[in-house]
């Protein structure tokens, strides 16, 4: 019995759709906890101010900001070690292989941005134009992942490709569009930080703890320079050595280090702390106003769209070829699970509407429904088009 029970733990571990099945209990309970009596209590929590002055360096955070900024940063960190194994061995390495997640990602993010820029034009909360243009990585390979062998394996290495790219376009958008007052100063020294980390990469430095220790510095002096600091994440990433055989380098080292703490802590905790929202009663009402229509529409109806069309022009000029076994119902309904924004686009909320609390909290729960509609409908439509499969093979 013992060994029964321990065997489903590892199983339920290793699965991948773990990850996204704990953030959405995560999820549930953040919301549970913000519209109990308990909702004070953990606001308060989360305002706590942790750490203190080391050598002269400020670093007393609130528990929301060592949760957004800090930890985050881990996230950003495997982030950009995934884009940059993509880009040396992996779907990216190519332009035969890149060519179709790059222009389904850029379909994706376009058209629900643009989307939202036109339903929010002139209005104040123009500036979240961004938080439309996320795919959760998570909880959309969560979701495929659940249907198993009923849709071709390819899909789930496409979703995972464009989501790469997506999160990359993110990451430049957070970087240009969202960052605060620049101090330039603190910007030189996050700039001299990394140009030692380029240095030690070219030396052949394999040791994690030469890009690491530094990063942290980097990773301070970003966060003080006004650009946000889970920035530092991704040029460490960048500046970690790889190989495109299948050798394990100093990166994949990292990043087989980092999965577990990241799925199964950071992004937990990140849901947790940021989806606590309170139900008020003209919430539903909100989801009419242009910031709630510019999301739903956006992650709704802008990502499919832009996905299945940008991937439409590119396979019809011959410049790609869709995934093995796939057929273009399947790029709708994966285009569907591309609109599950959650974790990137609560994130860009947070950026967009700093210091402006209703309209973070309109903008978090307008994320919330479109991402569960986006999701049930991508589900719904790939069960579909399986069962139709499934049916076509018995009549044969």
């Amino acid at each position: 019995m013992k060994a029964t029970v321990l065997k489903h733990f590892q199983e339920f571990f290793t699965s991948g759709s773990t990850g996204g099945i704990l953030l959405f209990l995560c999820v549930i309970i953040s919301l549970g906890i913000a519209n109990s009596p308990l909702g004070a209590s953990f606001e308060n929590l989360l305002a706590t101010r942790l750490g203190t002055d080391w050598g002269g360096l400020d670093l007393q955070y609130s528990v929301l900001i060592w949760i957004n900024d800090g930890l985050m940063a881990i996230f950003f960190l495997m982030v950009g070690l995934e884009i940059k194994r993509e880009l040396v061995e992996g779907e990216l390495s190519s332009v035969k292989k890149a060519a179709l997640p790059i222009f389904a990602a850029i379909g994706g993010v376009a058209v629900p941005a643009l989307f939202y820029m036109m339903l929010n034009r002139g209005t104040e909360t123009a500036v979240g134009w961004g938080i439309p243009m996320a795919t959760d990585i998570a909880f959309a390979l969560a979701l495929i992942t659940l249907l198993g062998k009923r849709v071709p394996a390819s899909l789930k290495i496409f979703l995972t490709a464009l989501a790469i790219v997506d999160d990359l376009v993110a990451i430049v958008v957070i970087a240009i569009f969202y960052s605060t007052d620049l101090h330039v100063n603190y910007l030189a020294y996050a700039g001299g930080v990394f140009l030692v980390l380029i240095i030690f990469n070219r030396v052949g430095v394999t040791n994690l703890a030469f890009y690491l220790i530094p990063g942290l510095f980097m990773w301070y002096f970003i966060h003080h320079s006004g650009v946000h600091a889970t920035i530092a994440g991704v040029l460490t990433a960048f500046t970690l050595p790889t190989t495109p055989d299948d050798t394990e380098s100093a990166l994949e080292k990292l990043e087989h280090l980092l999965i577990k703490p990241v799925n199964f802590a950071i992004m937990p905790l990140f849901a947790l702390a940021n989806t606590n929202i309170r139900f008020e009663s003209g919430m539903l009402q909100g989801l009419s106003t242009p910031l709630g229509l510019g999301i739903l529409v956006g992650l709704v109806v802008g990502k499919p769209v832009g996905i299945t069309l940008l991937s439409w022009f590119s396979v019809k000029a011959g410049l790609c070829t869709l995934p093995e076994g796939a057929r273009w119902p399947h790029i709708i309904g994966l285009g569907l699970l591309g609109g599950i924004g959650f974790t990137m686009s609560i994130f860009i909320a947070l950026l967009s509407f700093a210091g402006q609390p209703v309209f973070a909290a309109g903008a978090k729960f307008a994320i919330l429904i479109a991402s569960v509609l986006a999701g049930g409908f991508g589900y719904i439509v790939l069960s579909a088009v399986a069962r139709k499969d499934d049916f076509l093979v018995v009549e044969e």
